[in-house]
């Protein structure tokens, strides 16, 4: 049966990529803290840099991460997420391969508000986000099923180039990265709640199995700090 973009009923089975798995190792990395995100502003495509405690944040993230041994750095051309890659190709010699397709989730005018302005001005849009029900973000934005196709569709594709001595790190965004996982999981839509937003920094770990990939790491890494409510398209 055919899948429409945005049909709930259709995002409820397994991505294990296009030409079987290949990849040893998934990454998914959250980018460094931004003064947006301190402030609690829903960030979408808003090209928004890293602050100074999310460049330090990178830092010690990438550290941790070079250890692994990574053989592959994806990273999402918005540059919160490329600047934080960037702090693992320093340390690796990686070079960085950008993909529009791992970025977060398309906001439209939203970008800039926080969650209680959004409710302000559009009670009924903050309500159903709240409550998980369907809503496209802002005039022109995505759904989260559509932001989930894009980013499962491009794990698929990274996961498939790679080779079974591959670890590939993803540096990307935590609305974007959460339901695109849950989704190349096979997770459905009903449990993706389940699966809590990934504090600036911090990432999941995939690793292949017999059945499909599997998480080995949710939220992991150095940095305790609180993720902020409703997980807003940061």
């Amino acid at each position: 049966m055919a899948r429409l973009p945005g049909d709930p009923a259709a995002v409820a089975r397994p991505w294990f990529g296009f030409g079987g798995m290949s990849a040893g190792r998934l990454i998914v990395w959250r980018h460094g803290r931004t003064e947006w995100n301190l402030q609690d502003k829903i960030q979408g495509q808003a090209d928004i840099p890293l602050d100074a405690v999310g460049v330090a944040q990178a830092r010690a993230a990438a550290a941790r991460l070079a250890s692994l041994a990574p053989t592959r750095l994806f990273a999402s051309d918005l540059q919160r997420a490329a600047s934080t890659a960037g702090e693992l190709a320093a340390l690796t010699g990686l070079k960085i391969e950008y993909d529009e397709a791992l970025r977060e989730i398309d906001v439209d005018d939203w970008a800039g508000l926080t969650m209680a302005e959004l409710a302000a001005v559009n009670p009924e849009a903050a309500t159903r986000i709240r409550s998980g029900e369907p809503q496209r973000r802002g005039s022109n934005g995505e759904t989260i099923e559509e932001v989930a196709e894009r980013f499962a569709d491009a794990l698929s594709r990274i996961s498939s180039e790679g080779s079974s001595e591959d670890t590939i790190v993803i540096a990307t965004h935590g609305l974007a990265a959460r339901v695109g996982i849950c989704l190349f999981l096979g997770i459905p839509q009903a449990n993706w709640p389940a699966f809590g937003g990934l504090a600036n920094c911090n990432w999941v770990s995939l690793l292949p199995g017999r059945a499909g990939w599997r998480i080995e790491e949710w939220n992991a890494g150095s940095l305790p700090e609180p993720v902020m409510s409703d997980d807003p398209q940061r």
